[in-house]
């Protein structure tokens, strides 16, 4: 797995150069995605987020009601192509005339007539995030929706690749110390709005399914009208949570500040990890840069506690259990 989080920048390289359909201009887009899938439809869908349209994340079966009327262009992103709530939208889409596209690697969507992004298959999808990102941003390009999509993927690409460095870079030696100082601890990973709140569901995902832990993504400022609240009072356990700031000095000042506010006030409630800013000019550059450290982070801590970060077994096991019923 830690040979598969230092391979992102070559999948971000490679994915500016992904030969994509044509798609129609679209103000309206929902993009289907579960998993792995959905994070990188949500990176870019972030990513697009200067624009005025109407980018949806939509995690569950079907379309959300207003898609027929809004003739709006549907993207489903399945990486095994055979993911079932995908592909039910993909099926409702075509069925009410909608105009589609997909990205995936093989699997039930190849058989589906529609214009498909194909990109390498065989690895687990939280780890074809910079492929499938890219296959995503390309086709929103294509709908007049991501401006210089290409671009944003070359500075998202080098910005990674200095950070992690191969495994020697100031990125991937932060991700060792951050995993290390969460070892005994429940992770809490604070965002703002923007690259930082995303970039905090991707950590947690990370260390759900490769440490097999539990975590707890919060977004700023949000999580300052509730869950703040929640962590100030577990005062007789100081040490049972890991908080850890992503930080973005692009994003908005407000929500910024709001950060180190946050942590000041958990002061002796739970314990600060650490901190992670944000590196770039692009969106995309901005949350790869918080990501990447997280990833690695996920994997020191499956190493530490002697579990295989590759498999899912609990995943799949569901997975199987539903076909059977």
């Amino acid at each position: 797995m830690m040979e598969l989080v230092l391979q992102v920048s070559d999948q971000l390289a490679r994915g500016a150069e992904l030969d994509t359909p044509e798609v129609a201009s679209n103000d309206h887009v929902v993009v289907l995605g579960m998993g792995g899938s959905a994070m990188a439809a949500r990176v870019a869908a972030n990513a697009a987020a200067a624009s005025p349209a109407v980018v949806h994340v939509h995690q569950s079966y079907g379309l959300p009601a207003w898609t027929v009327a809004r003739r709006a262009l549907v993207i489903a992103v399945s990486y095994s192509g055979n993911t079932e709530e995908t592909l039910s939208g993909m099926h409702l889409a075509m069925e009410n005339g909608l105009e589609v596209a997909a990205v995936s690697s093989g699997g039930a969507v190849a058989g589906l007539d529609v214009p498909r992004v194909d990109i390498p298959g065989g690895l687990p999808p939280r780890a074809a995030l910079g492929w499938q990102t890219a296959a995503v941003m390309r086709l929103l390009e294509g709908a007049g929706i991501a401006k210089d999509a290409a671009a944003s993927l070359t500075e998202a690409a080098e910005v990674t690749a200095a950070s992690l460095g191969g495994g020697a870079g100031a990125g991937y030696r932060l991700g060792e110390d951050l995993g290390g100082a969460l070892v005994d601890r429940i992770p809490i990973v604070i965002g703002a709005s923007g690259p930082p709140a995303v970039a905090a569901t991707r950590w947690v995902a990370q260390i759900n399914e490769n440490a097999k832990r539990v975590a707890i993504a919060a977004e700023i400022p949000e999580a300052n009208h509730n869950a703040l609240e929640a962590w100030a009072a577990s005062t007789s356990e100081p040490g049972r949570f890991g908080v850890v700031s992503l930080t973005d000095q692009r994003g908005d000042a407000r929500n910024e500040r709001r950060v180190p506010l946050s942590a000041g006030l958990l002061a002796g409630a739970v314990s600060p990890a650490g901190h992670v800013d944000a590196i770039g000019l692009g969106a995309l550059a901005r949350f790869f840069s918080l990501a990447v450290v997280g990833d690695v982070a996920s994997v020191v801590l499956a190493e530490a506690a002697g579990v295989a970060a590759t498999p899912v077994a609990a995943l799949e096991g569901f997975k199987r259990t539903l076909r059977e019923e």
